[in-house]
């Protein structure tokens, strides 16, 4: 695991001890990814130079230090990640007459390019991985990203400079960066709490979309060729839907079985410590379980736990360690503790990101690294499998309003926010709402085909939020489709252009109706949205940053792409059944660890960021959200901002995920006013 960084100067005018030291001087912003080593490879003629910051993890020897030139001399690498069939690979090409020097894997995927060309050597390729390859004969860049989003890659032009680099804070270190905020950027992070790829929080820089690769030629300087992608989630999607697999269910239990097994497998190799994240649920107990049945000794185990009812995980996580037999280690974490990660946030994910699962996750991944350099983590099985409450609460509720005439809908939706603005945000399940003083009751919402849609949000999540899932469907009714109302579930900030003053949100993935995939079944289209969206923008960016913070590898055993191909063949009533989600990961896992050990209702790994902010964080919030400063900034318009702080500190309301995700663009802000004299994103 590494951190890369690089640049192409057309026309190039510098000597090389110049490029040499600007581009030593990004990759080493990446020094928390790859504190090992590091390196550069410049050709000052073509104006090009490579960074490379290692964290050795496979060949340790100097045989594996990057930037690496191929055998023949053709191609230079730097690469982050890893190939988990670099063996496989290796013995073939060797079959074919190549000689290696040394045991990496990069050297592998030099050989193997030099040998396949660049497009079918990656397709061969089994890992998670991010490079740049320059080609000194055809003097282009071509830059691939893995095929599910596990490692980062920004890029952009910045005056007649093109850069890259693992994360923006290596992009900043080029003299001639010149970052401005997008405020269109900015309105889609206010909805869904992340930067939706290809976007960016700069202007003119963008994320390498999973399954990608880019050819940049610097004779068309400032000219963003499209990605062009070599595998796609869509196809994968479509295919395995319309070819399903004609197995019983214990047939097909038995091949996820077998495979399980063998992604884990590659994903242990490894010449330093390794370990596992374990939560104690069904994803990361099924990896760790598949880890010690592999294994000649205990499997080294993390878990973090919190004191708050409702957050912890440590005590579920302990009992599956000790039925295993794993080497366990968990840290019971005070708020103290877990408040004093905030102020890391801002460089730690280097552009606004908002998921409050981002301190636990930090946590654990710190714990994790006193004592391995490598953790398995049991991210990817919700989104493969089925595991989200909220794809049987969009399907159940379009079922139920779908029928309805947009009208019809909106009329209910204003009776439903009625009902929920007298209900408080936090009770004991079942509680009445306590009406105001002098305030009218709620219209009673009528029972019938609507089916009292309080109770069948009751049915998803935590309890005693009724009232904030009643405001919820409300928000929700004026849904044109069923996609539509699934974005709406997610969202966070509902109207965000309207707290951005002139931003205009670009299509992503949950909008742009060409990328979706043609699948009959409402929950399974649901799936794949969240696998070429949520699941690398969120979820595979929290554990990323996280785990690179601290110079940890995570490698992310489902999300092997054989894997999800076979996911994509099982028919959905094998993933989701009697309203649970996971049903044939469950049966897997049930074969190691006991039923009853494991089967609870899902937990999210978070912290109680909602009573902190009337709290021990209440000082730090109000500055970040004093109306003079958000109306001097000028990226805000602070009416509905200051109209939810209040609301949420007296109690009348929860808005908790809203505030963070302001709080979050606010402290980023602060810190890169920190780095850089001015403000250039007005």
């Amino acid at each position: 695991m590494c951190g890369i960084a690089g640049f192409i100067d057309t026309p190039c005018d510098k000597a090389e001890a110049e490029l040499r030291a600007t581009v030593l001087g990004m990759a080493d912003a990446l020094r928390h990814r790859g504190p090992d080593d590091g390196g550069a490879w410049v050709d000052a003629a073509a104006g090009v130079a490579l960074g490379h910051r290692r964290l050795a993890v496979i060949d340790l020897s100097p045989e594996g230090r990057q930037p690496m030139p191929s055998a023949c001399g053709r191609y230079v690498i730097v690469f982050n990640g890893e190939i988990y069939n670099f063996a496989d690979l290796r013995r073939e090409l060797a079959g074919l007459g190549h000689r290696f020097r040394g045991h990496s894997d990069t050297e592998v995927m030099l050989a193997a390019i030099s040998r396949w060309g660049v497009e079918p050597a990656v397709e061969r390729f089994n890992g998670m991985f991010a490079f740049a390859l320059w080609d000194r004969r055809e003097r282009r860049l071509v830059l691939a990203r893995d095929r599910l989003g596990e490692k980062p890659l920004y890029y952009g032009w910045t005056g007649g400079v093109f850069l890259f680099g693992s994360e923006l804070k290596a992009l900043r270190a080029h003299p001639a960066f010149r970052g401005e905020v997008d405020r269109d950027a900015l309105a889609l992070y206010l909805r869904h709490n992340y930067i939706p790829t290809p976007y960016a929080i700069y202007k003119g820089v963008f994320k390498l979309p999973p399954g990608t690769m880019l050819t940049v030629d610097p004779r068309n300087a400032g000219a963003v060729p499209e990605p062009k992608p070599y595998w796609s989630a869509r196809a994968a999607a479509e295919r395995g839907v319309a070819e399903p697999y004609p197995w019983s269910e214990a047939e097909a239990a038995d091949e996820l079985d077998g495979r399980l097994r063998e992604a884990v497998r590659l994903r242990m190799v490894a010449d330093v410590p390794l370990g596992a994240f374990l939560s104690g649920g069904i994803d990361s107990s099924t990896v760790v379980a598949l880890m010690q049945a592999q294994s000649g000794r205990p499997v080294k185990t993390f878990s973090i736990g919190f004191r708050e009812a409702g957050y912890d995980e440590a005590e579920h996580a302990r009992a599956v360690a000790r039925h295993l037999g794993t080497d366990h280690t968990e840290l019971y974490v005070t708020p103290e503790e877990a408040m004093a990660v905030i102020p890391r946030l801002p460089a730690l994910y280097d552009e606004p990101f908002s998921d409050s699962s981002q301190i636990p996750t930090f946590l654990v991944s710190e714990l994790a690294r006193r004592h391995v350099t490598v953790s398995l983590s049991g991210d990817g099985g919700d989104e493969l499998f089925g595991g989200y409450g909220r794809y049987l609460l969009c399907r159940d509720l379009w079922r139920r309003i779908g029928w309805l005439p947009a009208a019809g809908r909106r009329a209910v939706a204003a009776a439903l926010a009625a009902v929920a603005g007298w209900m408080p945000a936090v009770g004991p399940r079942g509680a009445a709402p306590r009406v105001p003083d002098g305030a009218r009751p709620a219209p009673r919402v009528p029972d019938g085909a609507f089916v009292r849609p309080d109770r069948l949000l009751s049915r998803y999540g935590r309890p005693g939020r009724v009232g904030d899932k009643l405001r919820k469907l409300a928000e929700v009714l004026a849904a044109d489709s069923p996609e539509a109302l699934y974005r709406r579930l997610v969202s966070h900030w509902k109207a965000p252009d309207r707290v951005v003053p002139g931003a205009v949100e670009p299509p992503t993935a949950l909008t742009d109706r060409r990328r979706w995939a043609d699948v009959p079944e409402l929950v399974a289209r649901l799936m794949y949205l969240d696998t070429i969206s949520y699941l690398p923008d969120d979820i595979l960016v929290k554990v990323d940053r996280a785990s690179m913070g601290v110079s940890l590898e995570a490698r992310v055993p489902l999300l092997d792409h054989r894997l999800v191909e076979f996911a994509w063949r099982l028919p959905l009533a094998m993933k989701i059944r009697d309203g649970q989600g996971k049903w044939l990961l469950r049966q897997v896992l049930y074969r190691y660890v006991p039923k009853e050990l494991v089967d609870r209702p899902k937990m999210g790994f978070g912290v109680p960021i909602g009573a902190w902010l009337r709290g021990p964080l209440r000082d730090w919030a109000e500055s970040l959200l004093d109306e003079r400063r958000l109306r001097q900034e000028g990226y805000f318009d602070p009416r509905p901002i200051r109209e939810k702080w209040m609301e949420h500190l007296s109690g009348k309301h929860d808005w908790q995920y809203y505030l963070w995700d302001i709080l979050m663009f606010q402290a980023w802000l602060e810190e890169e006013r920190g780095r850089r004299p001015a403000d250039a994103g007005r």
